[in-house]
């Protein structure tokens, strides 16, 4: 460092080096304080399911270490028999039963799910809402700030998705986040 004698005072060389460090160092310092980026995987119990959150930590590797993994799941509303027990028609029992088993069922996948992370090395945040999967997918990735949403596709034609809808379709056109489907190849 070229400084003058007896004083703290740098050159223009050495002035210009110390901004340097100083800029790396700030830019470390925010690099630390950003929120890591997320990705969340949206599962049910289905196969198509399973290939896509296989493909995602297979192929997505790198971006997933870099970033927090959300692994994601519904429990579906059973609107006829919530309808039927309204009425008077099924037991309230009936839908309790239910929903309980729609809840059983998802922290038993999100569990499954935790156990293939683990052979990955990686730690997963794991977040099930009770609703219609498309709805509550997409109100997910708002509400833990996701970046990238990966989806399965369960590969219905045109007819069966019209009558049936489709939750990779809607989220494609609904998140707040770019959306990856994986179509799983016969």
């Amino acid at each position: 460092m070229n400084t003058k004698a007896g004083t703290d005072e740098c050159d223009l060389p050495c002035l210009q080096r110390k901004r340097e460090r100083e800029r790396e160092r700030e830019m470390e310092e925010q690099g630390k304080n950003e929120e890591r980026k997320k990705v969340m995987v949206a599962i049910d119990e289905s196969e198509f399911s399973l290939y896509a959150f296989n493909w995602a930590l297979e192929n997505l590797r790198e971006t997933i270490q870099r970033s927090q993994l959300v692994v994601f799941t519904a429990q579906p509303i059973d609107f006829a028999s919530t309808y039927a027990a309204s009425y008077g028609a099924a037991p309230a029992q009936l839908v309790t039963s239910l929903l309980e088993n729609h809840k059983k069922v998802a922290l038993a996948l999100l569990e499954r799910a935790k156990e293939i992370c683990a052979k990955h090395g990686i730690v997963p945040e794991t977040v099930t809402e009770v609703g219609d999967p498309k709805v509550v997918i997409c109100k997910a990735v708002e509400k833990h700030n996701i970046q990238l949403l990966v989806l399965g596709s369960h590969g219905r034609g045109g007819i069966q998705r019209a009558f049936l809808g489709s939750v990779s379709n809607y989220c494609v056109h609904n998140a707040k986040c770019p959306v990856l489907v994986v179509r799983k190849q016969n």
